[in-house]
């Protein structure tokens, strides 16, 4: 039996079943075109041996289409009326037994999957998109890439390069995992309710990490430093950790980072750098 996606009359009427009203403290726009689901599913590249994690799956739009494309998917879902719904609605469409698991967790506070995801695909709720993503790059390193949908102005923060006026510590951080791009926009109708923001898919792929996890939890104080005084130098904004302006200019000099220079336009590889330099004074 094939697997059949998700109408936006079905999603609606599922909706009004549950009593579920989209509830923006949750950041909750379920997708309802399977175009869109189906789009998403090919830019991540979905294959039978991916074990995809898919975190605020709602009503099943996007977890339907996956399974169309994997044999595994785990959903993790914090409304527990839409995740007690998604077993019967997946079965409903044609999703053999087995296929689908369901945790019903904040996405934030997950520190365990059986069976190690191997792609992240999700519509992240535009309130914790970012700390949800660094989370799950930091606690699944089995996950090796991924296709997340938020909000327009995150997703420019998250594949922004050093330099950029969208550059940040969203930007700095993610690289320390993954290569970030922007790949497309999507239209504002192909939500219900329809949000009142654009959102755009981001994707990403891991790259090996760029140190010890000592090294990352270093160097992420320094990005959070730096982009917490964007105004200031990075002199002035690490001498209390050095010791003084003057050792904080020669870490930065040892670093290849002239003193001078502002955090925005320092790759995480160069602030991982002068994180390095902590270890030798």
């Amino acid at each position: 039996m094939s697997i059949s996606l998700l109408g936006a009359a079905e999603i609606r009427a599922l909706a009004e079943q549950l009593d579920v009203h989209p509830a923006k403290s949750l950041g909750q726009n379920f997708v309802i075109d399977a175009n869109t689901c189906q789009k998403i599913v090919r830019l991540a590249v979905i294959s039978q041996g991916d074990h995809v994690v898919e975190i605020g799956p709602g009503l099943g739009s996007l977890t339907l289409a996956l399974l169309q494309a994997t044999n595994k998917v785990t959903a993790i879902e914090i409304d527990e009326r839409l995740a007690k719904q998604l077993p019967i609605t997946a079965k409903e469409h044609g999703v053999p037994d087995g296929n689908l698991q369901i945790m019903n967790q904040d996405a934030l506070q997950v520190f365990d999957i059986p069976d190690n995801p191997t792609k992240l695909v999700a519509n992240l709720p535009y309130n914790v998109s970012v700390p949800v993503l660094l989370n799950f790059l930091e606690r699944f390193p089995s996950i090796t890439s991924g296709v997340v949908m938020v909000q327009t102005e995150v997703a420019e923060r998250l594949a922004a390069k050093p330099g950029s006026k969208t550059y940040g510590v969203p930007s700095a951080k993610a690289a320390w995992w993954s290569d970030m791009i922007l790949a497309d926009s999507v239209s504002r109708s192909v939500f219900w309710p329809v949000p009142n923001v654009d959102s755009s898919l981001v994707k990403f792929v891991r790259h090996a990490p760029l140190g010890d996890e000592s090294l990352r939890r270093r160097t992420f104080e320094l990005i959070d430093r730096a982009f917490g005084q964007r105004r200031k130098m990075l002199r002035a904004i690490y001498a209390d950790i050095y010791g003084g302006s003057a050792a904080a200019e020669t870490a930065l000099l040892s670093a290849g980072v002239e003193p001078t220079t502002r955090g925005e336009s320092l790759s995480v590889e160069r602030f991982a750098a002068i994180a390095k330099q902590l270890d030798r004074r």
